[in-house]
């Protein structure tokens, strides 16, 4: 079984000229398994982000390390970004595929041209990158808009694009960078549901993060919350408001129970303490 294990891990970004050096993660420990679906929360500049960054290898750990199955991501010089010794990461890999907060797809493709892409760099032969770039166009619900350029799209069709496309290549891991914080109400609602159904499918690791505590509850088996710079994970939930959802396919049932409502109450006073904290420090 897949697990991802962060140890002892922190970032620390260099000071700015005239400035001072910024920790902004300390000593972050977490291991995600096979099926789970952590969600981080935290006040605005709390490290999600960075720990989002550090998971996909866009950055190092200054201290501490990650391990990914038998890879280790370990504190690396940024010269050596993208460079694989032996079972060491130095940097992303196709074993952790992610969808970010605005689409980033390529313009001058269309939706299969988008999906299929990074099976193309790969040298995947075209009928096979198609066919699975087309198996999971239709999980998303995009059947019927493989030539579709990327302007003729919502914005929540878009996001869709771009998970099919992390899917695409068979990540161990899908990291979501607030992929929906964009959206109008109803779309995100939509897709939201369209996770799930794509998480209990897949029984894929995923990691995402959010400033939205319903959609953490609804979303996470486990929540993190996050302190104010530097970030730390201060508590963590097990949760299992999804597997509810799934079972009655009715989101607003289940964010209107007690249990839902208690453990947002909990939540949202958690991280109002610590804003609070942080102004009075």
């Amino acid at each position: 079984m897949n697990t991802l294990d962060i140890k002892n891990a922190s970032v620390i970004y260099p000071a700015a000229e005239g400035g001072e050096a910024v920790t902004a993660l300390s000593d972050i420990n977490l291991t995600i398994e096979q099926g789970d679906l952590v969600v981080a929360l935290g006040a605005s500049g709390c490290g999600k982000t960075t720990l989002l960054s550090l998971i996909a290898g866009f950055i190092a750990p200054t201290k501490g390390y990650l391990t990914l199955g038998d890879s280790k991501i370990k504190g690396y010089p940024r010269v050596a970004c993208g460079l694989d010794l032996g079972d060491e990461v130095r940097g992303p890999s196709a074993d952790r595929g992610v969808v970010f907060q605005k689409h980033a797809l390529l313009p001058w493709l269309d939706v299969m041209g988008n999906t299929e892409f990074g099976l193309k760099l790969q040298g995947v032969e075209k009928a096979q990158r198609r066919q699975k770039a087309a198996d999971f166009l239709k999980l998303v619900g995009l059947e019927d808009f493989h030539h579709h350029k990327v302007y003729q799209l919502s914005g929540g069709m878009q996001q869709r694009v771009g998970i099919a496309r992390a899917l695409t290549n068979d990540p161990e891991m899908l990291l979501l960078d607030e992929p929906l914080g964009a959206l109008d109400a109803l779309t995100r609602e939509s897709l939201q549901e369209l996770l799930l159904d794509i998480w209990k499918k897949t029984n894929k690791m995923m990691f995402f993060i959010t400033h939205s505590v319903d959609e953490a509850l609804l979303l996470a088996t486990r929540l993190i919350v996050m302190s104010p710079r530097p970030g730390r994970i201060t508590h963590q939930f097990d949760l299992n408001f999804n597997n509810e959802f799934l079972a009655c396919r009715d989101a607003r049932l289940v964010k209107s129970s007690e249990a839902f409502i208690a453990m947002k109450e909990q939540v949202l006073s958690i991280i109002h303490g610590d804003e609070q904290q942080t102004q009075e420090a």
